[in-house]
């Protein structure tokens, strides 16, 4: 009796082992095929790309990650479908895709290049800062974000160049909308706007002709000792500049600049020789 039960004990350990062995082999087989699947969607996927059709290289990327998603090929696929998008200028689409992988990988050794990528997108749908702030904002804080997190990488460097021309941006909308209440004769909210530019955007090609608009309408107004103290710091900072020139000429109206000068000279000089024509 003993000896049948060892028997039977023996006989069932040997069926699940077999058993357990076919099911390793054959989910091995199963695991190579669907990682040939894999590459071959990845590879059609790149093929299609270089052949300019973004829609289906991208479909082919998705799925590549989906076919194996314990891949380390995975990540690679989802961040090589937000960029065909972005080169095919699909910016949406590659905004979706890219928060995706930053939410699915979000200690991907190329995390750093996903956050500088989504910042691109955010940055080419700059069409008409005057008119639009969101993706101007938007770009802004994902580059700060970029600079702030990851100042080491290689992307940094170029965050910092591409937040330099936001910020010129963003003082252009200010000038534009000084300049229309100046023309509306609305002082003190073009005074608002352009003080804005001299304080807020300090490093901008506008503030020379910011602190200049603040001498004007502070003079316009009444107000001389505040436009003294403008026309003084554009002084102090841009003393070879036009705007400086057009300043001083507020409060000397007999100055008169270089080019004036030259050009009564030469004026001169034409009646100077008709005299002996």
């Amino acid at each position: 009796m003993n000896f049948l039960k060892i028997l039977l004990i023996f006989f069932f350990v040997s069926f699940f082992l077999t058993n357990c062995a076919k099911k390793e082999k054959t989910s091995l087989i199963v695991e190579e095929d669907i990682e040939l699947q894999m590459i071959r969607a990845f590879k059609e996927g790149y093929d299609e790309f270089k052949k300019g059709d973004a829609l289906y290289a991208a479909k082919k990327f998705n799925e590549a990650e989906l076919l194996f998603p314990q891949s380390s090929w995975a990540p690679k696929a989802a961040l090589m479908a937000a960029y065909v998008y972005y080169a095919q200028d699909y910016y949406f689409d590659a905004e979706s895709e890219l928060k995706r992988f930053i939410k699915t990988y979000p200690k991907h050794p190329d995390l750093n290049y996903a956050h500088f990528l989504l910042a691109m997108c955010y940055y080419e749908k700059i069409v008409n800062e005057k008119k639009d702030l969101g993706p101007l904002l938007l770009a802004q804080e994902k580059f700060n974000f970029i600079v702030q997190n990851f100042p080491e990488s290689d992307y940094a460097l170029d965050a910092s160049y591409k937040l330099d021309l936001i910020q010129d941006y963003l003082a252009s909308k200010e000038m534009y909308v000084a300049s229309h209440y100046m023309k509306k004769k609305k002082w003190i909210a073009s005074i608002n706007r352009y003080k804005t530019v001299v304080e807020q955007y300090e490093k901008t090609i506008y503030v020379e002709e910011a602190l200049h608009r603040l001498v004007e309408l502070y003079f316009t107004i009444g107000l001389e000792n505040e436009s003294q103290k403008y026309a003084s710091l554009l002084g102090y900072n841009y003393q070879s500049s036009k705007w400086y020139e057009k300043s001083y000429k507020i409060f000397n109206k007999k100055y008169k600049s270089k080019l004036e000068l030259k050009k009564e000279k030469k004026s001169m000089l034409k009646k100077f020789k008709k005299l002996f024509d």
